[in-house]
């Protein structure tokens, strides 16, 4: 019975250490799941969602996962709650040359949600790590959330 019963408090920590440890980052799943409800944001209300997206609330900011705009026509960031917000899209690289920014506009369609991998570093580190893109274009805005795979 004693045995039985440190079996079972050693799978319940084990369990718990490792459902904390896996929700430590955002998975692609994750990711896709923010996109979706990020395009029927934008869809909904555009200069609200974008707001929203600007500030991180509504569920848009979640540990390593976040959701960034940018105008399908000219490239102008038009929201990200971390990095580059106004700046042109078409110019930014990932931390290893990849022409990240050029991809995405020349890409994106209605509808469709595409994938592209660059190395850049996780919120609020130096490191570059392998992230993938998931974007879409929706009206004209061209929206992404990305995962890292470590």
């Amino acid at each position: 019975m004693l045995r039985n019963l440190a079996f079972v408090v050693f799978v319940v920590f084990y369990l718990l250490a490792t459902s904390a440890w896996a929700a430590e980052f955002g998975t692609a799943e994750e990711a896709k799941a923010m996109l979706e409800r990020a395009v029927a944001a934008v869809k909904e209300n555009k200069a609200k969602a974008l707001d929203t997206f600007n500030n991180g609330e509504g569920g848009f900011k979640d540990r390593d996962l976040y959701v960034w705009c940018a105008n399908a026509s000219d490239g102008i960031i038009t929201a990200t709650p971390y990095w580059n917000r106004g700046k042109q899209l078409r110019d930014i690289e990932g931390k290893r040359g990849a022409p990240f920014g050029e991809t995405v506009m020349q890409n994106a369609t209605e509808g469709t949600i595409k994938e592209t991998t660059y190395w850049w570093p996780r919120p609020g580190t130096d490191k570059p790590l392998e992230k993938t893109a998931l974007y879409t274009k929706v009206g004209d805005q061209i929206c992404s959330v990305g995962y890292y795979k470590e």
